[in-house]
């Protein structure tokens, strides 16, 4: 799923060659994205045009080659000359007058001489990794061959096992070898791209960029020929307008001698990015999104009107982030908050999330930042990467990386302007993830919140993505290491005997130990208290259910996932009906599933929402629920009977939860491969109204949580 939709988009043709276009935003100036070597297309700025498109238009588009741009084989497509004109053509079509460019690696090129000849379009320019005929030291890529000859005999690549190919590999950069082994050349070439550690993510973006268009592609383009140093130097001569330069000290493709030489020829602002390579963009999005966005504003009209109050005029300010996947984290994060309200009286709690959870806190009357609205929808993101009850839940949190990079943006901004005393990110992973990665962004006391630790491969799982798998958390563990003030609380939900055993990675820490030395334990938060119900024959009395009912309550969590979970228990009904005299079933279907999705069968009662679901789950003698940590823990909590399903290839579900679950001796556990109306009928008969003994579950995890934030406040 993108983080965002084009607000437009259209073609323009220039000598016969169709080029693809996007405008997103309606914000001034106009920031033209430019493509760069078409080995790569548009899709290579999806970091940055969420956060630039709230604050500017943003123009992007397709050069020759891929995309949805046509895929000509006559060099004369591909010459500068004709890139150019690309260029005002598209800032013609979009109807942009005067725009900021943006520009990476060889499409500098066609920038500097954009800006030098047509300064009536140009308000400002940004080179990343400029690739121009400068000359200056070698790189790594003075090694390679010539373009030209028979292509070389190496070795694949060994990129996609996480390991480098030896400089020496750059003689694949051969128009033989483009044609003969064109997506070992992509594996190799993106390796040298982004020599960050864990950068899998991004080499496997581009990648598939890269093979969405041809190696008779690429060497097309490279007959198009590049502008001597001679023409590089008269467009700097020429250049009035701002000049901004951004280059990675480890760049591999394109020395940072050439922008330093432009800088010397322009007087252009650089900066230098410390340990990065040739596509900060994509490695490094938040450092470049607030660099491009300073620059922007430089060239822009004057900011609004700011207010900045002093420490002693203004209240203790929270900002409270609740993960949207699933409504479990809102109902224990609004129980925290209740006691965080008891400890420190007079604080300002303001929420930031999304839909489903806004509908539950505004039903519970807190306060919702208006910035929510901008947020990415994340909870649809999972939707789309579920299949029959089955969420490959690494792969999806993978796949997610743009709208996280989008939804911390967000956060950004709000915090830049909020003046809050302390965050509370209960699983907010982009805010976790990119605070690590910017610690400086930290102007207030931080609290990260989860109910369980470590990445974990699925038994099906192949060799890469268990590699890939232990490289996430290895990245993870060295965050921690080096910036461990960031985290000002780290706060497990739980036990530490309900964290699991395993290890995060071969030759990595075990979960269990590492989390004991990195975490407060608060034991495990409800979110309701169990104390405050009335005896369960009131309470069923309350709630409407009669003596003589035997009453399952059905329920699949908010996410959306749960649909096929939830049919085969409708289509159980009749069966479950049959072996159970007085049997009612209530399917709760959650905000996210449609009641009308699910095909009817008499008897069964469907509602979309139930705000006091823990209540009805207390009440009832069998509840069926998908394997989300917090339904499962108000139904141990509650002591009642439950079967659980866990999402195939979900790994919280699947272990963490399960592992917790079983430590308590809670619920019955079956699997979704296999599982049958008939099955599930024979299985609600013999487990309704079962008398079970679990292992309690303490009632004062929220006021033991709330305590430790209050130390930061």
């Amino acid at each position: 799923m993108r983080a965002r939709s084009a607000d437009g988009e259209g073609f323009v043709e220039r000598d016969g060659v169709r080029i693809h276009y996007e405008v997103y935003g309606d914000g001034e100036p106009a920031v033209l994205l430019m493509p760069t070597w078409t080995v790569v297309h548009k899709r290579f700025w999806k970091a940055q045009i969420p956060y630039l498109a709230r604050h500017h238009r943003v123009i992007v588009y397709d050069g020759p080659g891929n995309g949805e741009s046509g895929r000509p084989l006559d060099p004369a497509a591909y010459t500068p000359e004709a890139q150019v004109g690309y260029a005002t053509a598209v800032l013609d079509a979009a109807g942009a007058g005067r725009a900021v460019l943006v520009a990476l690696s060889k499409a500098a090129n066609w920038a500097l001489c954009l800006a030098a000849d047509h300064p009536e379009r140009v308000l400002g320019t940004v080179l990343i990794g400029p690739t121009v005929s400068l000359s200056g030291p070698s790189t790594a890529r003075g090694t390679r061959l010539s373009l030209d000859g028979p292509a070389p005999v190496l070795e694949p690549s060994r990129v996609p096992d996480l390991a480098a190919d030896p400089p020496g590999h750059w003689a694949k950069y051969n128009r033989a070898y483009w044609r003969e082994g064109y997506e070992d050349f992509l594996w190799f070439f993106f390796g040298q791209c982004f020599p960050e550690p864990h950068s899998t993510k991004q080499i496997e973006d581009a990648v598939a960029w890269g093979l969405e268009t041809t190696g008779e592609v690429l060497v097309a383009d490279s007959h198009g020929g590049m502008p001597p140093q001679a023409d590089v130097l008269a467009w700097c001569g020429r250049i009035a307008s701002p000049l901004l330069l951004l280059h990675g000290d480890d760049d591999r493709i394109s020395s940072h001698h050439r922008s330093e030489r432009l800088r010397e020829e322009t007087g252009a602002e650089l900066v230098t990015l410390a340990g990065a390579g040739h596509i900060p963009l994509a490695r490094d999005p938040v450092k470049v999104n607030l660099l491009l966005h300073d620059f922007i504003t430089r060239l822009s009209p004057p900011r609004e009107h700011r207010t900045l109050r002093r420490w002693d005029h203004r209240p203790r300010r929270v900002l409270y982030l609740c993960s949207p996947i699933g409504l479990g984290h809102a109902r224990r994060d609004i129980a925290i908050a209740g006691e965080l309200r008891k400890q420190r009286p007079g604080v300002e709690i303001d929420w930031l999330t999304q839909h489903p959870v806004t509908r539950l806190l505004e039903r519970a009357g807190e306060r919702i930042h208006p910035a929510c609205s901008w947020l990415v929808a994340e909870s649809a993101h999972i939707e789309a990467e579920a299949g029959e009850h089955d969420l490959h839940c690494f792969e999806a949190l993978r796949r997610m990386d743009e709208i996280l990079v989008a939804n911390f943006m967000v956060f950004h901004d709000v915090v830049r302007d909020g003046d809050y005393d302390l965050v509370v990110a209960d699983e907010a992973w982009d805010v976790d993830h990119f605070l690590h990665e910017n610690p400086r962004l930290k102007t207030f006391a931080y609290a990260w919140l989860t109910d369980f630790v470590g990445l974990l491969p699925m038994p099906g799982d192949g060799p890469r993505r268990r590699l890939v798998t232990a490289d996430y958390n290895e990245e993870m563990i060295r965050h921690v290491a080096r910036h461990p003030r960031v985290r000002d609380r780290a706060l497990f939900v739980g036990d530490p005997e309900d964290v699991v055993t395993d290890r995060f990675g071969p030759e990595l820490p075990f979960i269990r130990e590492w989390t004991r030395a990195n975490y407060d334990f608060t034991g495990y938060v409800t979110g309701f208290d169990q104390a405050s119900l009335p005896s369960r024959a009131a309470l069923r009395e309350e709630l409407g259910y009669g003596p003589g009912e035997r009453v399952c309550v059905v329920t699949a969590g908010g996410s959306g996932v749960g649909r096929h979970l939830l049919q085969t228990v409708v289509d159980a009904y009749p069966e479950a009906a049959r072996r159970v005299p007085g049997l009612r079933m209530i399917v709760v279907t959650g905000p996210r599933v449609d009641p009308g999705d699910l095909h009817r069968t008499e008897g069964v009662e469907l509602r979309s929402f139930v705000p006091d679901l823990p209540r009805h789950l207390a009440a009832a003698d069998l509840a069926v629920v998908q394997g989300g940590l917090t339904t499962c823990m108000e139904l141990t909590a509650a002591g009642r009977p439950f079967l659980y399903v866990p999402l195939r290839n979900h790994f919280e579900q699947q272990f963490h939860v399960a592992h917790r679950l079983h430590r308590h001796g809670a619920g019955r556990r079956l699997d979704y491969a296999g599982l049958t109306a008939p099955a599930l009928a024979e299985a609600i008969s013999t487990e309704i109204g079962r008398d079970v003994t679990y292992l309690p579950v303490p009632a004062d995890g929220a006021t033991r949580a709330a305590a430790l934030l209050a130390e930061l406040l």
